[in-house]
């Protein structure tokens, strides 16, 4: 699989079950060559006039599964939520 592959498919956290975006680089390891991340763009602030969010970095342990047309993954939520 290619790196233009994965750019099409889009990411979603079995966790929350949001989408999160498309990939739009790799991280990897350059002495072993093994990939560590995906990287996808941070959400846009204010219609895009504020630029953007921090990239989102998922690693590549945090991958369940990869298909035809989406991408996976478990990212548990770092703040827990109140009780209602």
């Amino acid at each position: 699989m290619r790196l233009i592959d994965l750019r099409q498919k889009e990411v979603i956290n079995i966790c929350d079950c949001r989408v999160l975006g498309c990939p739009i680089d790799l991280e990897f390891n350059p002495s072993t060559g093994v990939i560590t991340a995906l990287i996808l763009p941070g959400a846009i602030k204010f219609c895009g006039l504020l630029g953007r969010e921090n990239d989102i970095l998922i690693p590549w342990e945090c991958i369940c599964q990869i298909g035809d047309e989406i991408i996976l993954v478990n990212l548990p939520r770092k703040t827990p939520q109140k009780p209602c």
